[in-house]
């Protein structure tokens, strides 16, 4: 190794590296992935593709992994995908389910190309996970769904839940951009903070309509906005 390559290594090596950074994955962020992990292949693709923040890595790998203790086989049907990279490591997680898709409103530039690393990489996922750009009321959803929608804003982790209870699917949120206006608070504002009164009042709901809620959370290190909601329908 030559000394200026000695020096790369040691300075990557030095600066802290922030998981919930916004700052783009590059081919120059590889030195941080060396394992053999699946999480260290992943973060080597993600860096090859050089189309994603770090943060939408780690955020998607630790919403996909606690879901998948909860949640084996089905469909996946990530909701509001954004780049859909929940759906891919879903798959990667547990490949007996069939299939997956991801759908959002408006597709990012990112979902193509991440889309053409995870195929590459991973050949047995090709054709497997149908990244598509419609409305969440146009999707139909099935009882052995497995639904997940991280970072759904607002009212459309709201929107997420109706089509949910339609179809008695599993489901796995992620809320983020709590809003009074349009977020439901149950009331709950005189002894919880906004974002606490609505994430509660999702999960009485899913309870409400015969549901068994599990409460989580992900590293704050990677999102602020860290509360994981998962129900699945009771069995009669």
């Amino acid at each position: 190794m030559s000394p200026p390559e000695r020096f790369a290594r040691v300075a990557r090596a030095e600066v802290p590296f922030d998981p919930s950074s916004r700052i783009k994955l590059t081919v120059r962020d590889l030195g941080r992935f060396p394992g053999t992990t699946l999480l260290h292949k992943l973060g080597r693709v993600i860096c090859e593709a050089e189309c994603l923040p770090r943060r939408e890595l780690f955020e998607a790998w630790e919403v996909a992994r606690r879901t998948r203790r909860r949640f084996r086989g089905g469909r996946v049907v990530d909701l509001a995908c954004g780049h859909g990279l929940v759906a891919w490591v879903m798959l990667l997680l547990d490949d007996t389910s069939p299939s997956a898709r991801a759908i959002d409103a408006r597709l990012p530039p990112s979902a193509a190309p991440l889309a053409r690393a995870m195929e590459r990489a991973w050949p047995r996922l090709v054709g497997r996970v149908a990244v598509e750009e419609r409305a969440i009321a146009d999707v139909a959803l099935d009882a052995g769904d497995v639904v997940v929608a991280t970072h759904a804003c607002g009212s459309l982790t709201d929107a997420v839940i109706d089509r949910v209870l339609a179809a008695r699917a599993r489901v796995a949120l992620l809320p983020c951009c709590h809003d009074e206006e349009t977020c439901d608070a149950g009331g709950l504002r005189g002894w919880l903070d906004l974002e606490t009164a609505v994430d509660v009042t999702r999960a009485a709901r899913l309870r409400a309509n015969g549901y068994v809620v599990h409460t989580q959370v992900i590293p704050r290190a990677v999102t602020a906005k860290n509360r994981l909601l998962l129900g699945t329908p009771a069995r009669v």
